[in-house]
């Protein structure tokens, strides 16, 4: 037989390393998902209690001990909740109340971030401190004063006492300016190149690259004003003016309180909280780790 004829030799297989074992298994899931899947689902039993209650009648939410599970559905505080002719209107209220907040932090906050960020004038640093030196003061302090301005505006007992003390708030301004610093001047120099302004930069490149910055002021500005009691209860007198946080206390009598109406209040009140919140969801990763450059 001729070399040319002869049969491939069998290509020898790789030895196994010595010591191994059979190959390891990997979990479909990171490690640390065994230790933080039961640490969420105790941040979730408030919520799990919440909607139970709010199934129950005010016999099972008054029973010591209390019940655990509603022995049958009762829908009887939704129903008390929705036919109030005045719940429409106080959620009407904190929408538009933490829509206008919101809009108002997305443009100020935007305008006064880049300023920071890119802009050098006289006395800017020290603005910036004094600016971020106001977020260690406690709203108690500036209750009184804020109530004195919004009544020599002639704003009390109105929605615009609720909307024009949160219009621009430090933290909007501060986080806006720390994401801006971490994109690249050269996109903005090449925009200057081609005949741009400042305004023209900040929205046509800046404010596209910042998405995730904008929604993650979007959404804790719209948290903190949804679930504002404080305030609203100070500058508000008439009823037709409560926000949802306002109108639930008037479930809560002095002597008798229909709890099973305030459970129910309470799920429709959080319901846009949380889908604020699982909607942005990475906005809040990526206004960390995203450096405004993409591809």
């Amino acid at each position: 037989m001729t070399a040319a004829s002869a049969p491939p030799r069998p290509v020898p297989e790789a030895a196994a390393p010595a010591g191994s074992g059979r190959p390891r298994r990997r979990l479909p899931f990171s490690p640390w998902h065994l230790a933080l899947a039961p640490l969420a689902l105790l941040f979730a039993l408030p919520l799990l209690w919440l909607l139970l209650s709010s199934v129950m009648s005010d016999a099972q939410i008054n029973r010591f001990p209390p019940a655990l599970w509603p022995s049958h559905l009762d829908f009887s505080g939704y129903r008390y909740v929705l036919g109030n002719a005045m719940f429409p209107r106080w959620f009407a209220n904190s929408l538009i109340v933490s829509a206008a907040t919101v809009a108002s932090n997305l443009v100020f906050g935007a305008l006064g971030g880049y300023a920071f960020a890119r802009m050098r004038f006289a006395g800017s640093r020290l603005l910036l401190v004094t600016m971020l030196a106001t977020m260690a003061i406690p709203f108690q302090l500036t209750m009184i004063p804020t109530f004195l301005v919004m009544k020599k505006l002639g704003l009390i007992d109105s929605l615009g006492a609720l909307i024009v003390p949160s219009l621009v708030t430090p933290f909007a301004v501060f986080l806006l300016r720390q994401f801006f610093l971490s994109l690249p001047r050269e996109l903005e120099e090449a925009a200057w190149i081609d005949g741009c302004n400042r305004l023209r930069v900040l929205w046509s490149v800046v404010l596209p690259l910042s998405r995730p910055a904008l929604s993650t002021v979007a959404v804790l500005t719209f948290l903190t004003t949804w679930n504002d009691l404080t305030w609203p209860l100070i500058a508000i007198n008439h009823d037709t003016h409560y926000t949802l946080q306002l109108g639930l206390t008037t479930f809560q009598g002095l002597h008798h309180t229909k709890w099973s109406a305030v459970m129910a209040g309470n799920v429709i009140t959080v319901l846009p909280v949380l889908v604020a919140f699982l909607a942005a969801q990475k906005s809040f990763i990526q206004s960390i780790t995203s450096s405004g450059l993409k591809g």
